[in-house]
Parts: C-alpha cells; sequence; structure tokens
C-alpha cells in the first residue's frame, strides 16, 4: 500500500526480487493541471505497468473493498507512504502488517519525518520497518538502518537515501517475517537521546521564514524543505506591494548584521543576502511568482532589485 514515488522502490523491488505480489493499494486518482485531468500516482503507473492487480478505495472501511481485499488471501501487507489503516484492514493478513517510516523512530513521527529531521538540523536519520498497531507509528519495530545527513544535503538528497536504502529494507523484512526470525522491539524499551521530536504535515504557512531567526536555524529550514514544497518569504517592492518568492538554496553568512532582521543587500547583479538574528543568509537559488527556479545572478540579470526592498 502507497502512493508516492518513496512507495515505487519498495514495490520494485519485491516485484522484481520474484515475491508474489497478489495486489497493490493506492490513492484514487487526483485531478492535476490548469486542465485538472486525473492524474495516476507513481505507484498506479508502475502497478499498471506490470500488470499487478490494483485497488484504489476512497474509504478504507468500505465493505466493496473490504471484500476485494480478503480475496487477495495475502499473508503479508506492506504499507510505504500511504494512510492511516483501520484495525479491520492492517488486521487482516495472517502474519500481520508492517510499515516503512523515514525515520529512527520512535523520534519522527508524523507525516513528513524527512523534512522535520532536516529543518531542525540533524546531523543522522533513517528508516525504520515496524508492524502497525492502533496509534500512528507506535507498533514495535522490526529492523532500523541508520543514515548520515550532510551539512549542505536538503531534503530532496535525503529522500532519495531513504528511497533506495527503503526498497532493500522492505525485501530484508519480508525474508526475516518469513523465516520466523524477526525479535520486534516496542518502541517504550528503545534508547532515546533527549526528548521525542514530532513530524506533523507541513502545510503552506509552516514554510514561511522568520528572518528574526538565527543564521543556521534558516540555513536548516530552506534545505528541509527544499525542493518541495519550498521555504518562502514576501518580498516588498519600494511602493508597498509584494510579491511572494520561494527560496531553495542559500549559505550562512555569520558576519553580525547592522541592521534589522529582513534588511535586504545586493548589487543586483551577483548577490543578495538577507539579514537575520545574528548573521546573514546569502541567496543562491529562488523563484519568483509564475517563473521557474533559477541561480541569483540570473534572476537579476532579468528582475531589478535593490537596498529598497525588504523581506518579511
Amino acid at each position: 500500500m502507497g502512493t508516492p514515488e518513496f512507495a515505487v522502490e519498495s514495490l520494485r523491488c519485491l516485484v522484481e526480487g520474484g515475491y508474489n505480489v497478489v495486489g497493490v493499494i493506492t490513492m484514487p486518482d487526483k485531478p492535476a493541471g490548469r486542465g485538472h485531468k486525473l492524474q495516476y500516482s507513481p505507484v498506479k503507473q508502475y502497478a499498471l505497468e506490470q500488470g499487478l492487480p490494483l485497488l484504489q478505495p476512497e474509504k478504507l472501511k468500505d465493505e466493496a473493498f473490504l471484500e476485494a481485499l480478503r480475496a487477495w488471501k495475502a499473508d503479508l501487507q506492506i504499507v510505504v507512504a500511504f494512510r492511516m489503516l483501520p484495525e479491520v484492514v492492517w488486521s487482516m493478513p495472517r502474519l500481520g502488517t508492517f510499515n516503512l517510516h523515514a525515520s529512527l523512530l520512535p523520534q519522527y513521527r508524523g507525516a513528513a519525518p524527512i523534512n522535520w529531521a532536516v529543518i531542525n538540523g540533524e546531523t543522522e536519520t533513517g528508516i525504520t520497518t515496524f508492524f502497525l498497531k492502533h496509534e500512528i507509528d507506535t507498533g514495535e519495530v522490526i529492523q532500523q538502518v541508520r543514515v548520515p545527513i550532510a551539512e549542505t544535503d536538503n531534503v530532496g538528497v535525503v529522500h532519495d537515501k531513504l528511497m533506495m536504502l527503503g526498497g532493500k529494507l522492505v525485501v530484508e523484512t519480508v525474508d526475516a517475517i518469513l523465516n520466523g526470525a524477526v525479535h520486534s522491539i516496542p518502541q517504550e524499551k528503545m534508547a532515546v537521546e533527549g526528548e521525542l521530536r514530532p513530524a506533523p504535515k507541513i502545510f503552506k504557512d509552516t514554510c514561511r521564514i522568520d528572518w528574526n531567526r538565527p543564521v543556521k536555524k534558516i540555513y536548516d529550514f530552506v534545505r528541509g524543505l527544499s525542493p518541495y514544497p519550498a521555504a518562502w518569504t514576501e518580498l516588498v517592492q519600494p511602493d508597498g506591494s509584494r510579491l511572494v518568492l520561494k527560496i531553495f538554496e542559500t549559505e550562512k553568512v555569520m558576519t553580525p548584521p547592522d541592521c534589522p532582521a529582513g534588511t535586504l543587500r545586493t548589487d543586483g547583479k551577483t548577490f543578495l543576502r538577507i539579514a537575520a538574528a545574528d548573521g546573514w543568509v546569502e541567496i543562491r537559488a529562488l523563484q519568483l511568482p509564475g517563473k521557474k527556479r533559477l541561480k541569483t545572478d540570473e534572476l537579476l540579470r532579468g528582475f531589478r532589485l535593490s537596498d529598497d526592498f525588504k523581506v518579511v
């Protein structure tokens, strides 16, 4: 069960590994683009290419869906980047249901674990397989793989690392379950350094930059949202009008500012810096509304920017 590209790698590893995938469950098609044409999820696209049976339930407690699921007679269910399952679904297979989660549980339970690990400046994250139970992301841990986060990694880089390792871990977990070699561990018995950090769903307002924060916090915030959904700020023009400015890449400049946070400095040609609490954030890649993502010098060649602008 899965929907985005992250889940495709696990499905591909199972198919190419010769496992008997009796069916695939993914989200219903959603309208996308200007024409609102229904678009297949990456998981559906792969399932169709492989000729795999497919279900796309609107409601997971719908009796027609449950009957179709029972008819597959699956011994084991695997969940990767899907939604919360009711007990009637996760308790159905004789070997249970396990989930692949993109964090080192019990840290970063929630919908956006990769984003929040980078936003919080973590130097390590990982992937976890665990058996499902009632409370979300709290089941007994089967296996974990730790993955370093480089200071220059954005969420896209970390996502791809975890996606590839996740496919391998899913196969290893399936083998362990089939061979009766699983010794799962309750999460409350696992050693955790510091407080548990949540990973709630990210909304547009979550992505707004607070320029009153330290440079390092803003730097991590930007890379934790790049390339998607992208950190943003409002560019206030000299006439008072505002533009939403998406920011994808920055550098830290630890020179104390002599001006308020949000002050903009540029030569109008090659560089753009914005004052933060304890230094400057140099903008390296950004995007104006209706335009494509550009390097700063590329944008400045076509958009006149001066110190008369500021950001909020």
